[in-house]
């Protein structure tokens, strides 16, 4: 069945630390180019890594080679190295490459020995992934029976991430039955091994046969498939790579779809190799007839920042306070945002360019005030966009090349030559980042910071909603380490009337304070301002710029941890108030709200798929209330309450990722989002061990017929989640996006219930089926649906092919809830033989009012156990009371049999 997402922009933010990943990879004639490994700023020196990594990449080549039949290979790698380590010629500056847009990042592990290698996968089937993560101790090696050899790993995760296929193992359900019979979720089927499990009994444990749980039919708790260590078997990569016969994908010969693993879960049972073959890929190559060269590498070190500012200035910034807005904003990236030690220069622009100030290093608060002077004060003239560019790059190179530099680029007007300029943006190594201010800002705008790596922002005339603030905002450096970069904790904005307030709270939690700067905004009268710490204390020293209605106040130190309370008073006039913060300390991660969307345009109704997450270094904060706040080019607002319940757009429960689909297009033209996220009572944040797509821990091997056992996967005990509750609060720019192909109103019924993606089944007294999962809605998984279809068949194949003609199951007492409520259905199998040891696979479709139809669910399979009976106890008989002095009849012929027995067994015994 053809996927109903094309009728509908998909919006998903992705909330992730240094997550604005925008890939360089290029396939070039089967070679996969320009590939970015990024080791963290904050691993500690050792040359021995880079090395590691090259190893890694190097044995990773023919191995991928040989699995995608002589099709793939890898071409060019560039490793980026820590500004903190010592530096070296032939290491040299980077380009466009950066942290944000690293395909692979090599970290130390949040939980010490957790060395697992995954990779960051947030989309559907065929979807590409975000990032491969590594660890140090994974990459010398030293996990190498736990895991597998380092380049086999690689082609693994490579996989999750190029093509978008998933694991064949399943950490959740590693086992099913089929045929009566208990398999280990594997692929292929053919993988042979043993079931052990660990039995203890008076302090002493050892591993035997697993037993088998008599309510399921299924082996208990405890149970590992233990694979042979030498195989023949070729398939899957997917599965496990590090058994050494493995050296194919799985294909639709020998593909395992009755097992209940992620691939078959998401991938609507196909096998990997046919989503690889169906892959853009794999459509632009052929096989290659020669052996493909070795890998090169380039060894690249981060510097410090450098950035130039480009600003309109042409009439059109007279309109709407647009020119004193900008201000506002280019204070706070001056004083705030940019961080010390970087380089920042000002060029303004209307139908010629003008240096405002060349580049100067920020080592103090001297530098902030002289650069904040230079922002400009007055708006006439045209719009030449590139004529500022190239004074940017002229700025730049008075003083350093511009690989690896930064332009900020706002406009708010129309420019039809800005094409001319851009064969040299493309050589300049500049990573550009446009804001686009009001509705007529240049529709070309976005082309510059999608060709060099950029974020893309958007702020309206409402000044209300903050947008050039966030904007601005947002530009924190993609290179430096978590602990000197700019997180917003808050960002309001309201209209007041007739000496109305303003109140609010900000959550200021243990992970930041540093730096912390609140700011207001005004756009008449300055407004009465009352700040006050979590003691209660009021705060003085506002500084006060009449001129650019603003006021700051710089917390001395660190804040307090706890709730700070504003109130500010105005009337007739509309207020803003933004405050941010650095981390606390360089070695506690800090909780961290960015986002990244995975496209940037979209032809209504073409889906545009975007993911969100909240973490705290590798670790994602579970329980948080998140709201994406959607504002189109008419200045609608729609508030969304993003959800992480692994249903809907949302692809896994509680790994951090908070997901919505988007539906209330109201225009065409541009879309600013705004992410809010807040932590604490009701909305407790957890860190916990994500669920993660990535290579098997596998628990140990059968070798020369012994079991050689691994060390245990490091978990996460109960009791430590329960005292890792934390309050926070985060605000962040989600960037913009630009649709174009919208009716116009009233929008017609496009969008039909999303798929239901989390559907289960169990057994319920030998007799039934429970059906549970999550409801979809009227408009994906918003509203209602108007009924479910629930369809069975014995075949899987014949129910996933033919689902309209399998064997419907009476729904008609079945109502639909509101989306994203739980959904619980029994029912008998009727029409169809249901004994034990039958199997039986089921799937769910939703319907909304205008007959609209979702996908197919995910298809689950249920096999019916009866255990047999068990026999009923004979009580024994107890022995008679025998009196040797008895005189009962036969007694004494009794006694004389026993003596005789008693000296027959000592005969015996001594013979």
């Amino acid at each position: 069945m053809r996927s109903f997402k094309s009728s509908v922009f998909i919006l998903v933010f992705h909330l992730l630390e240094g997550a604005l990943s925008n890939s360089l990879i290029q396939l070039n004639n089967n070679g996969y180019e320009d590939i970015v490994i990024a080791i963290d700023p904050n691993v500690p020196e050792d040359e021995t890594l880079i090395q590691n990594i090259k190893d890694m990449v190097t044995q990773a080549s023919p191995y991928l080679f040989e699995a995608t039949e002589k099709r793939f290979y890898f071409k060019s790698v560039a490793i980026l190295i820590p500004e903190k380590w010592k530096t070296k010629p032939e290491y040299v500056r980077p380009k466009l490459e950066t942290y944000k847009n690293a395909d692979v990042l090599v970290a130390e592990p949040n939980t010490p020995g957790d060395d697992e290698p995954y990779t960051e996968q947030m989309g559907n089937c065929g979807e590409k992934g975000e990032r491969i993560n590594f660890t140090p101790d994974f990459l010398a090696g030293k996990k190498l029976d736990i895991y597998g050899p380092q380049g086999r790993v690689f082609v693994h995760e490579w996989a999750h991430l190029r093509w978008g296929v998933f694991d064949e193992y399943n950490n959740n359900q590693k086992f099913y039955l089929l045929n009566g019979k208990r398999e280990a979720v594997r692929c292929s089927a053919r993988i042979a091994g043993k079931y052990q499990a660990e039995h203890c009994q008076g302090g002493s444990c050892a591993w035997k046969p697993c037993k088998i749980d008599q309510a399921t039919g299924l082996y208990k708790e405890g149970c590992e498939f233990i694979p042979n260590k030498f195989q023949t078997e070729k398939a899957s990569i997917m599965f496990s790579p590090s058994i050494n016969s493995v050296v194919e994908f799985c294909t639709e010969k020998n593909h395992n779809k009755e097992a209940p693993n992620p691939q078959n879960q998401k991938c609507n049972l196909r096998s990997t190799w046919e989503v690889i073959r169906d892959s853009e890929d794999f459509q632009k190559t052929t096989p290659m007839t020669t052996q493909p060269p070795a890998p090169t590498f380039s060894l690249l070190q981060i510097g410090q920042r450098i950035v130039c500012l480009v600003l309109d200035k042409s009439g059109s910034m007279t309109n709407g306070d647009r020119l004193n807005r900008l201000n506002q904003a280019g204070k706070l990236f001056l004083l705030q945002i940019v961080e010390q030690g970087s380089w920042a220069g000002m060029v303004t622009f209307d139908s010629a360019a003008h240096v405002q100030s060349e580049l100067v290093q920020i080592n103090s608060a001297a530098e902030r005030d002289a650069l904040t002077k230079r922002l400009p004060a007055v708006a006439a003239g045209g719009t030449s966009i590139c004529s500022g560019l190239r004074s940017a790059f002229a700025v730049i190179r008075k003083k350093f090349s511009t690989d690896g530099s930064e332009i900020v680029l706002l406009t708010d007007g129309e420019d039809n030559t800005i094409s001319s300029c851009f064969n040299e943006v493309k050589q300049s190594g500049a990573v550009i980042h446009t804001v686009a201010l009001g509705p007529s800002a240049a529709k070309e705008l976005e082309e510059l910071s999608k060709m060099t790596g950029g974020l893309q922002t958007y702020a309206s005339d409402q000044a209300q909603n903050n947008g050039l603030i966030d904007a601005f905002g947002a530009l924190s450096s993609g290179n430096g380490a978590a602990s000197q970069r700019a997180i917003q904790l808050e960002s309001r904005g309201l209209t007041l009337q007739n000496n109305q307030w303003m109140n609010g709270t900000v959550l200021v939690d243990s992970t930041v304070g540093k730096d912390t700067l609140f700011l207001i905004t005004w756009t008449t009268q300055p407004p009465q301002i009352l700040l006050s710490d979590p003691s209660g204390k009021k705060q003085d020293g506002l500084v006060v710029d009449t001129s650019t209605r603003m006021a700051y106040l710089q917390i001395p130190g660190t804040a307090k941890v706890g709730t700070w309370s504003y109130s500010l008073k105005a009337s007739s006039q509309t207020l803003t108030l933004t405050v941010t913060s650095r981390a606390s300390s360089a070695t506690l991660p800090p909780i961290t709200v960015t986002s990244k969307m995975s496209k940037d345009q979209g032809k209504f109704p073409s889906p545009m798929a975007v993911y969100a997450k909240i973490h705290q270094g590798s670790s994602p904060i579970l329980r948080a209330t998140v709201t994406a706040i959607i504002e189109s080019v008419n200045g609608k607002t729609v508030n969304l309450e993003l959800l992480d319940n692994g249903a809907g757009a949302d692809a896994t429960k509680d790994d951090g990722i908070y997901s919505r689909y988007f539906t209330a297009y109201d225009t065409n033209g541009r879309y600013s989002v705004k992410v809010r996220a807040l932590g604490g009572i009701n909305a407790a944040g957890q860190r916990v061990r994500p669920q993660q797509n990535g290579a098997m821990h596998m628990p140990g091997w059968i070798e020369n017929g012994e079991i050689k056992w691994n060390p245990l996967r490091p978990e996460i005990s109960k009791n430590d989640l329960d005292g890792n509750q934390v309050c926070f609060s985060r605000t962040t720019s989600g960037g913009s996006f630009v649709a174009s192909g919208v009716p116009q109103a009233p929008i017609p019924d496009r969008f039909p219930p999303c798929q239901i993606t989390d559907l289960k089944a169990k057994i319920q007294g030998n007799k039934f089926i429970n059906l549970t999962w999550t409801a979809p809605g009227d408009d994906y998984d918003h509203g209602r649906a108007l009924k479910y279809i629930i369809k069975i068949s014995a075949s899987i194949l014949d129910l996933r092919d033919n689902f309209t003609e399998s064997l419907q199951v009476n729904t008609s007492d079945l109502i639909p809830k509101e989306a994203n409520s739980k959904e619980v259905f029994v029912f008998t199998p009727e029409n169809i033989p249901f004994e034990n040891g039958t199997d039986l696979f089921i799937a769910v479709q939703a319907v909304d009012k205008s007959n609209l139809k979702s996908e197919i669910s995910n298809i689950v399979g249920v096999s019916l156990f009866i255990p047999p009976p068990t026999p009923p106890e004979i009580p024994t008989p107890p022995c008679p009371d025998i009196n040797v002095n008895s005189t009962i009849p036969g007694l004494h012929i009794l006694k004389i049999m026993w003596k005789w027995l008693g000296e027959l067994q000592l005969s015996v015994a001594l013979g």
